[in-house]
Parts: C-alpha cells; structure tokens; sequence
C-alpha cells in the first residue's frame, strides 16, 4: 500500500495481526531485504515493513534533508494504519531513525530495539559516506567500496560463493544505475546532522541495544555508548557477526527481535 506524506507516497506493507511492531531498512535496504522474515515476524505480531524516502519503492527526493524527516514518516504511517503504539525496531540507518522517533513521539513507543547503531555521524564514519560518493566512478568499484566493510571478515570469506552471485547480481542491476546512486547519495547525506548523545537519557521506552563483535562500520563501542545512556536498556554482543548481523546470524537476530517485544526477556 502508498500512504501519502507531504505528497510523496511511502510504501507500506503489512503483515499478520498481534501487537505491531515496525522493522525499518539499513541504508541500502528496501522492503524487499525482508522476505525471509516476514513469516517469523508476522506470526504473532502485526508486521509493518516500509521504505522510506529515497528507498525502495518510496519516492524519490531532489533536495537535501535531514534524517530526522524519516522519523515523521514513520509516524504518518501509523496514524495512516490507525495505530498508536508500535514496539518499533531498526538496522543500522533504521536505528538511527527509530532513535529520533523515540525522542520526537516518546508516546507512540513501546518497546524500542536498536541494531547496529550509532549515536551520532562521527567524521570517521561521514567520510566513508563520501568513500561511497568517489567510488561511483564504476559500478563494481562502488560494490567494493561499500558491501565488504558491511560483513565480518569470517562470513564474508565462508560465504565467498553467496557473495560472488550477489556481487553479479548489484553490479549488473543496481549499482549502475543512477537513480538509486543519487538517492543513496541523499540518504548517506541525511546521516550528517545526526546526533543524539544528549539526548538518549530522555528516552523512555525499554530498550535492547544490539552489536556485532566485529562490526567494522559501526563499532560494538558505539553501541556500547547508547545502552550506557538509555535509562531502561540492554546490551546483546553477536559473536562473530558484522554490521549486517540479519543476514549472518538470521536466527539469532530474529529470537532477539521477537523474544524481546513478545516475552519480556531480559538481557543482561
């Protein structure tokens, strides 16, 4: 389904029925990075899977803007879908969004779930945004500047086979193709203003921070950061697991998600 924002359609899916809880893309994801999950995810929850601006099958954008536009997405969506309180999770760009929802609509928060976050856009990590920019220059230079670093060195060499057919795959169909490099340029750019370290005290909902072990792009220390801050909050470490812990350990990543908004486990 399309809910209209400001004019521009959002793309929407929905998915089962029970509590609802909203699982939000990492930068280069689309609704569709989530097919394997929506069975688990849905059984006993409603599911709500969205792209937001510049994703996907959301619309496209021409100006600059802040990260913070996501989080009134997110909440136009709900009140498009008649909900009021959602337990609301997000990977990475996603973390960052929900982070900003969770300070901005305190009240339409239940349970919060942070995966592979950051605080804020250091310098280090804003200039990796711009490693991505300069590596536009060919379709292949743009994957191996940007899909290594998202895995751990041990999945990234085990599944060397998977990520050849992969490879093949976005740089023959995705990463030659303008549009999406100019929106992933806007996205990478959204990120810039990003900082919410004074404000994770003021978060109230009860939180699950989640980290990889050898997370190269946003480090298990960041994490660290934000469960330190956040009054009612837990740490989860993935051993040997990246930046993208739903595809390394898709297992773990869903008993963490599901087991944390459907039966009050404490992680300590």
């Amino acid at each position: 389904m399309l809910v209209d924002f400001n004019g521009k359609d959002i793309y929407v899916e929905v998915y089962g029925d029970g509590p609802p809880v909203v699982l939000m893309n990492g930068i280069m994801m689309s609704t569709k990075s989530w097919a394997s999950f929506v069975g688990s995810f849905s059984k006993n929850n409603k599911l709500i899977l969205l792209d937001f601006l510049d994703q996907g099958q959301s619309a496209k954008m021409t100006e600059a803007y802040p990260v913070t536009i996501q989080a009134d997405v997110l909440k136009c969506v709900l009140d498009a879908l008649g909900i009021s309180k959602a337990h609301i999770s997000g990977v990475s760009y996603g973390a960052a969004v929900a982070m900003n929802f969770a300070l901005k609509y305190p009240k339409s928060v239940d349970r919060l779930v942070l995966f592979n976050c950051v605080p804020n856009t250091s310098q280090w990590l804003a200039d990796i945004g711009e490693g991505w920019k300069a590596a536009r220059v060919t379709s292949e230079a743009y994957y191996r500047m940007t899909v290594p670093v998202i895995y751990s060195m041990g999945f990234y060499n085990r599944r060397a086979d998977w990520l050849s057919t992969r490879k093949d795959f976005l740089v023959e169909n995705v990463f030659n193709n303008a549009m999406f490099l100019d929106a992933m340029e806007r996205l990478s750019d959204s990120m810039h203003t990003h900082d919410v370290r004074d404000r994770l005290c003021d978060i109230t909902a009860k939180t699950l921070v989640v980290g990889g072990r050898d997370d190269n792009l946003t480090p298990l220390s960041e994490q660290r950061f934000i469960a330190e801050r956040i009054p009612d909050s837990s740490l989860v470490v993935i051993e040997n697991c990246g930046h993208a812990s739903m595809y390394e350990n898709p297992s773990c990543f869903a008993a963490l998600l599901t087991g944390f908004i459907n039966h009050d486990i404490v992680v300590m």
